[in-house]
């Protein structure tokens, strides 16, 4: 009888009686032939990108009930899926720190806007004004992982050496470190900063490209970075963050006669509009009433002819403005289909905060007299209509219109209300598995993004090899997008915002607000949004064990 030996045989080979060198060569080629089958059977991590509409408003994409064309994010939209219940925060640095730190404001510098830090915030921990050093960032984490890390757009995060897009973390970018200015030039908006600042690949810029105009000159570049190392085999990260649709709004001549009188009949009618689009595409559930029209805000009917036209003609840019975004989406998208990347690639599109409803220059612009109302005067012009769109125009389209971006939602940008912080989100690509074209209403948060985004990528928090990095706040959405829970939040679970001294928490259906008046009554309000999604109905005084119960109340 033959004497076991317990000598391992691959596919029952007898590697034992081979010669030696032989053996060895043979055995070489047995496991290098092993390892190369485990590559090829190992999934391929997939490029990320997400785009950033600033200012978007959650009612503009066709997707979501508006009449503004975008065919190309619609069509990420019809592949993927549409989430009714994101939230951003009201502002738009408050929202990148949480973004790229999946951490709070509070702790990433960000508890208030640089531009707006009152002065007992001064030198406070947390209201640095830019993306702090005690935190971790997602590009950081990615690029350590095996991904490049490509940013093109607005950053607005802090403009010192270490506190641009090359510091932290991403190996490629061309970006505008202030909050806004021109889309043509490096015109800025104040004396006191009369020029945009950009860097490219971590490099201060004396000037722009020749043909600049931010949205395209934004797309151009991030396509030159992916065919850079296009085929080296490492996935990519792409952070496009346009500065489209934020004022002023610039837009080469041929975008902008698209709408044409399609405003006149004003915001009010425009609003019922996209809500009845948004009911029948299962974007809002029947019976969801329009929040009240702000109270400065006309009658529309009442105005003038005239008035209308004029009124309706700033519509019509901002439209065409988003169009025009659109447009250069759909390039990036056509290229990655072209170099073969598009079906490996995650997209993640949503807008940064509200829509601007704030007359934006008249507030930055300053008192007449004053040095930033008379650089304002001498560089930058509201006037003939004919000219709105040039380099030196500057036109917003006010909260009659911001309004309807945000329908059926009640105030708009830099407000706790449902109109300053809820957003549109749309997810597509080989991560998602639920049906294309769904629409799920789970409650989300911008800062779910970091954890999600690192799991995707097999990537980690590096929380145990750095214990003073402050805990992340957000959720994956892994289960979610894999169709086996329709939401990463318990009942009990909650969601908070503080800033400019306003505050809110979201709690399941319940929803408890401070805000000044007359924004607010500067005292707790408290909504159910399952019921009242315009925020019409203060329950607190019905539900005083309910306001108490809330957390941070």
């Amino acid at each position: 009888m033959k004497k076991e030996t317990g000598e391992m045989r691959p596919h029952g080979m007898a590697f034992s009686r081979l010669p030696g060198a032989l053996g060895i060569i043979v055995m070489g080629m047995v496991f290098a032939a092993a390892s190369i089958a485990a590559a090829a059977e190992a999934p391929k991590r997939p490029n990320i990108v997400i785009i950033l509409g600033d200012d978007l408003g959650y009612a503009d994409m066709g997707s979501f009930g508006g009449e503004i064309k975008t065919p190309n994010l619609d069509s990420l939209a019809n592949s993927g899926v549409r989430f009714t219940n994101f939230y951003t925060h009201a502002s738009c640095s408050p929202t990148r720190s949480m973004l790229l730190s999946g951490v709070d404001t509070h702790l990433n510098g960000l508890g208030n806007m640089n531009e707006w830090i009152a002065p007992n915030q001064r030198g406070v921990a947390g209201y640095e004004g830019n993306l702090n050093n005690r935190v971790a960032t997602l590009p950081q984490m990615l690029k350590d992982a095996g991904y490049h890390t490509y940013m093109v757009g607005k950053w607005h995060l802090g403009k010192q050496p270490d506190q641009i897009p090359a510091a932290r973390g991403f190996e490629r970018d061309f970006s505008l470190l202030d909050g806004g200015g021109s889309y043509w030039n490096m015109m800025n908006i104040t004396a006191s900063v009369p020029k945009s600042v950009f860097t490219e690949d971590g490099r201060y810029l004396t000037k722009l490209p020749e043909d600049y105009y931010a949205t395209k000159t934004y797309t151009d570049k991030l396509i030159s970075f992916i065919d850079a190392n296009h085929g080296d085999g490492k996935p990519f990260f792409a952070y496009v963050a346009h500065q489209a649709p934020h004022d002023p709004y610039h837009l080469p001549r041929d975008w902008r006669k698209r709408h044409v009188g399609e405003y006149d009949k004003g915001w009010d009618a425009v609003r019922q509009e996209r809500l009845k689009r948004q009911i029948e595409m299962g974007i809002m559930p029947a019976g969801t009433e329009l929040a009240e029209r702000m109270w400065f805000v006309p009658d529309p009917i009442v105005l003038a002819p005239a008035s209308r036209y004029i009124l309706g003609k700033k519509m019509e840019l901002y439209a065409g403005m988003v169009e025009n975004m659109d447009f250069h989406v759909g390039r990036l998208i056509d290229h990655l289909k072209k170099i073969g990347e598009y079906e490996n690639t995650i997209f993640v599109v949503f807008g940064d905060n509200g829509a601007e409803g704030t007359d934006l220059f008249g507030m930055i612009a300053g008192s007449p007299g004053s040095r930033d109302n008379l650089f304002a005067a001498i560089n930058w012009s509201q006037n003939h209509p004919n000219a709105w769109g040039d380099p030196e125009s500057w036109v917003g389209y006010g909260p009659m219109w911001a309004q309807v971006s945000m329908t059926p939602f009640s105030q708009f940008k830099g407000w706790l209300a449902e109109g300053g912080i809820r957003n549109a989100l749309i997810v597509s690509g080989p991560n998602v598995k639920r049906p294309a074209g769904s629409i799920n209403h789970g409650l989300m948060h911008v800062a779910d993004i970091m954890p999600t985004l690192l799991e995707v990528a097999g990537a980690s928090y590096p929380k145990a090899s750095q214990p003073d990095l402050p805990p992340l706040i957000g959720k994956s959405w892994g289960p979610m997008l894999a169709g086996k829970a329709d939401s990463v939040r318990a009942e009990q679970d909650y969601l908070v915002w503080e800033v400019f001294g306003n505050r809110a928490v979201r709690q399941g259906d319940w929803k408890l607000r401070w805000q000044i008046k007359p924004y607010g009554k500067s005292d707790w309000e408290l909504f159910n949004l399952a019921e009242d999604t315009a925020e019409r109905k203060d329950l607190a005084a019905q539900n005083p064990d309910k306001v108490k119960a809330m957390p941070c109340s």
